[in-house]
């Protein structure tokens, strides 16, 4: 074994050896990305007072890392599949170093901004990166399990990320909580160059440069919209963001529909499992961090924990997630996604209905229930979502897959500190009004000056503000320090009845998104039935190549490559693909063309599977299967435009459009069986078809080598996802 992973993903004939420790790699790049995130709740008091940041400065050092994070990982995650994901991974965490540094180093508000930015478009490049990585290096029979892995790594961040900067913070300066990530991306980036090994899409194309630039436009300018107008109100500016932001989507939507090789195809959306995974990641970590929010800023300025402390007591979250994740994995392949993720959203919206009724009298004991079930929540839903939506993806588009699961965590995360921050505030303000209209130091004409104004001003603006005013007032003034008791005791009041109503919130977004996505997520027996029906059909796709010297078969190919060109009309409806199987075997074109990018060795083995004898070393059905796939995709690809131009609906290409996915789990399952087997005796490879036989396709000629292999069944029938 070599010391350093040269081999491409994609060039392997067996499973990568090293993939579980290529797995601790990518779980560890995830890890200093969502620490990035959550780290700060905890060093933005220190950070506050040193700098002397205003609320406005405070935004922007957490919009530089989230704006930046969250519109540019589609576009690199795609730029990753394109040339070089591992080398997406490493470029990732060397800007991430560089960005950590210079944030440690600066003394100046700009700096930390600019630093912050850096490492925004840093986490940008990696998280695609880790997803796509996974994905390509492990079989499909593993990556459940390893995927539950990586989405219990985030959980784990989301506590360590206060725990560590609190721990840092006991010693040091807020500097030193940008060093947190450092060692551990020198270690990700060595482990990298010698556990992970390469991968890139083999056939990507080129890449949509208008398209992902309208989605960098669209994401950044309607995250900072939403962040800065719930904060300081929707004024000219949020306004004019979200206007850009809107017709920036709209922009997008169009350019994606008519592009050959979109970016992100939004079509894709008409598939219920991709829309209610995709919604149930962005609803979770919008309630998951603005609950941490105002659960940190609680143990902290409420129960006056210290920055360890605080860390320390966010544990369990992490802990439940864990669980949750070991519960999921084995329950999701026997009750399927939408069991479990509708289950963890349930669970989630009633951990944060237990915050309903906190009083001032609440402590430790009330939250506990809340981080545990909120974890458990994360754990039980998050994973299968994430397998969901990247299993909708084909290889080729694995960055594409990742860049979408990773702009739903992230907009959702930022979404919840920006709505359910907004909430908590304008509760607390409302709350503590009442007693602040005896603040001492008010002038005869009814208007404060001075320290008083600040002091008002910073009571009125957060539980932190009126904690630390009443430490000033102790210390500066004994008479007032009964004043000053109150303040904090109202303060506290005020702000756990804020966190009573932003909960109620919370709850009715994770009820609301539980339904949404219990309805667009089918069920495990839909799903398979669904599956079923369209193998059934399989024997008699009409499918066939055409003469090597065929004039009409030829002019087909010329007026099918035209139409390829062609911007593509509405989907055909399902039902419609359906009825056009059942008619299939009366309506069978000619010819069928043959993509130009199909390798030569896929395109033999439709032509003549005993030609695959001198090409592998073991030509069993699923070695044949996993050949023939590529072809089988392109063409189903071809078919499905041709069918949705609306000139040439044949029932043949219907018949493709509808069978696609359904081949390319079988293929892929087929071949991840076949690398790990290989030791059992391979059938014969199947006789020529003679050309008076049309309709006898090379599925159908599986078939039969399929039947006769009943050890390679027996032994493998556990590992496929479907039955064979």
């Amino acid at each position: 074994m070599t010391l350093l992973a040269m081999t491409p993903v994609q060039d392997m004939h067996k499973p990568y050896p090293r993939r579980w420790s290529a797995l601790v790699v990518l779980c560890l790049s995830l890890l200093i990305v969502v620490m990035a995130n959550t780290s700060l709740l905890v060093a933005a008091p220190s950070m506050t007072l040193d700098l002397g940041l205003t609320s406005s400065d405070l935004q922007w050092v957490i919009d530089g890392y989230t704006v930046p994070y969250a519109s540019l990982m589609l576009l690199c995650g795609v730029i990753g599949d394109r040339y070089s994901r591992r080398g997406a991974l490493i470029l990732g965490l060397i800007i991430f170093v560089a960005g950590s540094v210079a944030g440690a180093l600066t003394d100046a508000t700009l700096g930390v901004i600019l630093a912050r930015i850096v490492m925004g478009v840093a986490a940008a490049i990696v998280m695609p990166a880790t997803l796509s990585l996974l994905v390509a290096t492990f079989p499909k029979r593993e990556r459940a399990t390893a995927v539950t892995v990586w989405a219990a790594t985030s959980g784990l961040a989301i506590a360590a990320g206060p725990l560590l900067a609190g721990w840092l913070l006991e010693s040091f300066t807020w500097h030193s909580t940008f060093l947190i990530n450092v060692p551990i991306a020198l270690a990700a980036i060595a482990g990298a160059v010698v556990l992970v090994p390469p991968s890139r899409a083999v056939d990507p194309g080129a890449i949509d440069w208008v398209g992902g630039l309208l989605s960098v436009l669209a994401v950044s300018t309607v995250v900072y919209a939403i962040i800065e107008g719930m904060h300081f109100g929707w004024t000219v500016g949020p306004l004019y963001f979200g206007l850009v932001g809107l017709l920036s989507i709209v922009g997008f939507v169009g350019w994606e529909l008519r592009h050959p090789n979109p970016l992100l195809d939004v079509r894709m959306f008409s598939s219920r499992i991709l829309s209610g995974a995709t919604l149930a990641v962005l609803v979770f970590f919008l309630v998951t961090f603005g609950a941490i929010y105002f659960v940190a800023q609680y143990l902290q300025f409420a129960l006056g924990y210290g920055p360890v402390s605080t860390g320390v007591h966010l544990l369990p979250l992490a802990g439940a997630v864990f669980v949750g994740s070991g519960i999921t994995m084995w329950l999701t392949p026997k009750l399927g996604p939408r069991i479990t993720v509708t289950a963890g959203m349930v669970v989630g919206t009633l951990s944060v209905v237990s915050l309903i009724g906190i009083d001032p009298t609440a402590t430790y004991s009330d939250f506990l229930p809340v981080l545990t079930l909120l974890g458990l929540a994360i754990g039980l839903s998050v994973s299968p979502c994430t397998d969901a939506i990247m299993g909708e993806f084909p290889d080729s588009k694995l960055g594409v897959g990742g860049g979408l699961n990773d702009t739903a965590l992230e907009l959702g995360g930022s979404l919840g500190i920006a709505v359910l921050g907004s909430v908590l505030a304008a509760s607390y303000r409302q709350g503590i009004e009442g007693f602040l209209q005896t603040f001492p130091g008010k002038q005869p004409n009814g208007q404060y000056t001075g320290q008083a104004a600040e002091g008002l001003a910073a009571s009125q603006d957060s539980l932190a503000g009126a904690v630390i005013v009443s430490d000033i007032v102790r210390a500066q003034n004994a008479f007032l320090s009964g004043f000053a008791d109150n303040l904090e005791a109202n303060a506290v009041a005020a702000f756990g009845d804020a966190v009573a109503h932003t909960s109620l919130v919370a709850a009715v977004v994770f009820g609301v998104g539980a339904v949404i996505v219990a309805v667009l997520i089918p069920s495990r027996s839909a799903a398979l039935a669904s599956s079923s029906e369209r193998i059934a059909f399989e024997p008699i796709v009409p499918f066939v190549v055409p003469p090597a010297k065929d004039a009409a078969a030829d002019r087909e190919v010329a007026e099918l490559e035209q139409l390829l060109e062609r911007p593509s009309a509405a989907k055909p409806e399902k039902a419609g693909a359906r009825d056009a199987l059942l008619a299939a075997e009366k309506d069978v074109p000619k010819a069928v063309p043959v993509p130009k990018a199909v390798p030569a060795a896929a395109k033999r083995t439709m032509a003549d599977p005993t030609l695959v004898d001198a090409e592998l070393e073991r030509p069993s059905i699923y070695q044949l299967a996993s050949k023939v796939y590529e072809l089988d995709a392109s063409v189903a690809r071809q078919a499905t435009v041709d069918a949705k131009s609306g000139d040439r609906v044949t029932i043949h290409q219907l018949a493709l459009s509808n069978l696609a996915r359904t081949r390319r789990i079988e293929a892929e399952e087929a071949l991840d069986a076949a690398l790990e087997l290989s030791d059992l005796p391979v059938a014969p490879a199947p006789a020529p078809v003679q050309p008076a036989a049309p309709l006898q396709t090379f599925y159908q000629r599986a078939s039969r080598q399929h039947a006769n292999c009943t050890e390679f069944k027996e032994r493998s029938s556990s590992m496929w996802a479907m039955p064979l």
